[in-house]
């Protein structure tokens, strides 16, 4: 048996071994970690500058020594960042302004042929509403012969006579007094007592008086031409008159033989498959051809032997004199299920003349959403749709009016269609509609109302541009022979002659038609390759800079949470001790729940110990005192 000797290690080797073997267990920590952090702000900018590929950043490491130099790159790569960012918002702004491109583009293809409507200009033959308008004729003779000392030639009833006859509360006379057709002075709109006929008529504007139900408010509609303000005048009464006939339209006697002598299309006779009628209260029978859907129109060339060929009677032996002060015919060209607007689109053909119309087909396709507000069938448009058509930005703004007129003034204009449950103006029962209309008319057409911001333009729509030329026809060496085979053939009353029929020819002028297409200006992917380019242009750098510049914000918001848990456990550390809770709430703590208190010190101290050791966080390196400090 032998025996070992042990002796007593020196306090200060023991200490060595501690720091070493703590030494040692720290690198390799610190090779073990899957994350390594910063010890300070300034180390992680200086890692930064020296290892990015953002151009210039290794200027302000390298230049540290010159505090001027790297006062100035900094200065210049801030500045930089600011343009560039600054270009970034310009762009950004220029994408989510959604501008579009547009594209043209001529196509050539077998043309649809549009609908055509041709109305009388007409709305009732005079002898079979003669009798109805009778007396509004009457005191249409006796004010024009105190106005202007005008005596119609027509068949005329003593005034004196008229005034004396027996009538009802509901007569003519009383409502015509309400409303009297007079004359101001154009300077100051005063008004000139019994119709004066020695003052100047150079100074006169002529017009009617519109007032509201008491009379308490009147305004003078006035006209400069005393032809338009007595046509505007008799028109208003006989809408009057209309709306108490609920059999008006029974009057209309629709006779397209007797109006259209000839119809062909492409060389080939028009039957009556091929056209659909209406009646319009000023411009009378109407007649719109190629609007069937199941059979329409096609045209494989252009010229005048392609398209449609009419000859029709524009005799005026028959017309309401103080209401049809046109002769001819009303045609218009529109696309097929959209109603025909004659007061807007349409023109019209003199008499004793060949119209020739050629067409060009221009088709315009927007995009909706972001781009623009064009509206795709009009159901996201806040107006309802009177007629019985698709939408188009005339159908929404005229149902728009209508809806207005019957909501302010209780019943509907006559020339428009008819809203559920409501009824159309007579001033029999509604006695200042009248005052209520043109106050309206003025508020629509200032836009008060509204409906030309509510109504919006149809992503896609047709148009057909129109140019027209003109020749006597017939000629003066074929007028004969023509007008006798019409009497012949059509029954045609020969005694007017030239002023009894018209030609009109409607075609398409070229085989091809243009289509305005819009596309994105600015997509995503031009958006990012503009951000690119602007990064390259400041930077010099591609996409991985950037995740470099993502990694920096993260590695700075690190630091920030650690220095902040580090500074929150040291304060808690040397915060003094809570004072212990009085006798009976100490009782309650000891009976009740003795470790109360052990979850207020564990939530402190739990989130700092579930965390890695903040030495192994820390970078490899001496500190201040060139030993690795830990905690």
């Amino acid at each position: 048996g032998g025996s070992v000797k042990t002796g007593k290690m020196p306090e200060g080797e023991k200490t060595r071994q501690c720091k070493q073997e703590e030494e040692r267990q720290q690198k390799q920590e610190e090779r073990e970690g899957l994350i390594e952090f910063y010890s300070s702000y300034q180390e992680l900018f200086q890692f930064f500058c020296s290892n990015t590929t953002i151009h210039g950043a290794i200027r302000l490491v390298c230049s540290k020594q010159n505090k001027m130099k790297t006062a100035f790159w900094s200065v210049l790569f801030f500045l930089t960042f600011g343009l560039m960012y600054w270009q970034f918002g310009i762009l950004y702004r220029e994408y989510f302004s959604y501008p579009v491109n547009l594209n043209l583009n001529l196509n050539s293809d077998r043309l649809t042929f549009p609908a055509v409507t041709l109305c009388t200009l007409n709305p009732y033959r005079y002898s079979a509403i003669r009798k109805k308008l009778d007396e509004l004729d009457q005191i249409t003779h006796q004010t024009l012969l105190d106005l202007y000392d005008y005596n119609m030639s027509l068949a005329r009833t003593d005034w004196s006579m008229l005034s004396v006859q027996k009538r009802s509360s509901r007569s003519l006379l009383q409502h015509v007094q309400h409303h009297p057709l007079r004359r101001q002075k154009r300077d100051n709109l005063v008004n000139l007592p019994e119709n004066s006929p020695s003052v100047d008529k150079n100074d006169w504007k002529i017009g009617f008086v519109l007032c509201n139900d008491n009379n308490e408010d009147c305004f003078h509609q006035a006209y400069s031409s005393g032809v338009d303000a007595v046509r505007e005048w008799y028109s208003f009464h006989y809408i009057n008159i209309l709306a108490q006939m609920p059999g008006a339209k029974a009057l209309d006697e629709s006779d397209f033989e007797n109006f259209i002598y000839s119809c062909r299309f492409n060389e080939a006779t028009c039957d009556k498959a091929n056209y659909t009628h209406f009646h319009h209260p000023l411009y009378g029978n109407c007649y719109t051809f190629n609007d069937n859907s199941s059979s329409l129109w096609t045209s494989s060339l252009p010229g005048i032997n392609n398209g449609l060929s009419l000859v029709v009677r524009t005799e005026q032996n028959d017309f309401i004199p103080l209401l049809s002060t046109v002769t001819g015919a009303r045609v218009m060209v529109h696309d097929q299920n959209e109603p025909a607007f004659m007061d807007d689109g349409g023109f019209n053909v003199r008499p004793g003349i060949e119209t020739s119309i050629s067409m060009r087909k221009e088709m315009t396709v927007r995009l909706g959403g972001s781009y623009s507000d064009c509206t795709e069938d009009g159901s996201d448009v806040p107006v309802q749709n009177l007629y019985s058509s698709r939408y188009t930005e005339q159908v929404c703004i005229r149902s728009c009016f209508q809806l207005n007129m019957v909501e302010r003034c209780g019943c509907a204009y006559y020339f428009y269609p008819l809203p559920a449950r409501a009824e159309y103006c007579d001033y029999t029962k509604h006695i200042a509609w009248g005052y209520c209309y043109y106050k309206l008319l003025a508020e629509f057409k200032a836009d008060v109302l509204g409906c030309f911001h509510k109504c919006r333009k149809p992503c896609k729509m047709t148009e057909y541009q129109l140019s027209a030329g003109y020749s006597r026809w017939p000629s003066a060496v074929s007028e004969d022979w023509v007008f006798y085979v019409l009497s012949q053939q059509n029954k045609y009353n020969i005694t007017s002659k030239r002023n009894g029929v018209a030609k009109v020819n409607i075609f398409f002028e070229e085989w091809n038609y243009k289509t305005n297409g819009e596309s994105p200006a600015f997509t995503v992917v031009t958006l990012l390759s503009q951000l690119g380019n602007q990064w390259s242009l400041w930077f010099g750098s591609s996409v991985l800079s950037v995740m470099e510049l993502a990694e920096l914000i993260l590695d700075f918001i690190a630091i920030t949470f650690i220095l902040a848990l580090r500074w929150f456990r040291s304060w808690q550390q040397h915060s003094p001790p809570e004072p212990l809770p009085n006798s009976h709430n100490n009782t309650a703590f000891q009976g009740e729940a003795p470790g109360l208190r052990a979850p207020h010190r564990f939530t402190v101290e739990a989130v700092v110990t579930m965390l890695p050791s903040y030495n192994s966080l820390e970078p490899r390196g001496p500190s201040r005192d060139g030993e690795v400090g830990h905690e």
